[in-house]
């Protein structure tokens, strides 16, 4: 699957999440206006939702699978399996900060705009990535250091 791909799959699946259709602007609408970040608080919040309800299944599925495996060989799978699941929640503990975060810019009213250099993030961008917080150019200026200084 290619990139645009993906993303425009991982945005209508949190737009689906939250219920709601892509964001269509109206001629000459004001960027970031009350009803834009109306849209996006609902998505965010949504968001939010799905992933604390993950990380409670998690505590409930761990609790009620934890067996105490005679065999080293089940014992192992067992703990292999409940690692990736807590690495997994690991990152959702830190996407929830983010969103959490995100929520926050929504409310002083400053969501939308690149943190580096202020300009408009953009709709279809942030519907793909609601916790965006740089722009294209600046986020591909971003990965380009990155892969330069060998992270």
């Amino acid at each position: 699957m290619k990139k645009e791909q993906k993303a425009n799959t991982s945005s209508l699946s949190l737009l689906s999440v939250a219920g709601l259709e892509p964001y269509k602007e109206a001629k000459g609408e004001e960027y970031m206006n009350p009803k834009q970040l109306e849209h996006f608080k609902l998505i965010l919040e949504a968001w939010l939702a799905q992933l604390k309800d993950e990380m409670g299944k998690t505590v409930s599925h761990m609790q009620d699978e934890a067996a105490n495996f005679p065999d080293p060989a089940d014992r192992a799978t067992q703990e292999e399996e409940f690692s990736l699941e807590l690495r997994a929640r690991d990152r959702e503990r830190r996407l929830i900060k983010k969103i959490e975060k995100t929520l926050k810019k929504i409310e002083i009213d400053d969501f939308g705009y690149c943190e580096s250099c202020g300009v408009e993030i953009g709709i279809r961008r942030l519907e793909a990535r609601p916790t965006a917080d740089l722009c294209i150019d600046c986020k591909t200026l971003a990965e380009l250091r990155e892969k330069q200084m060998g992270k």
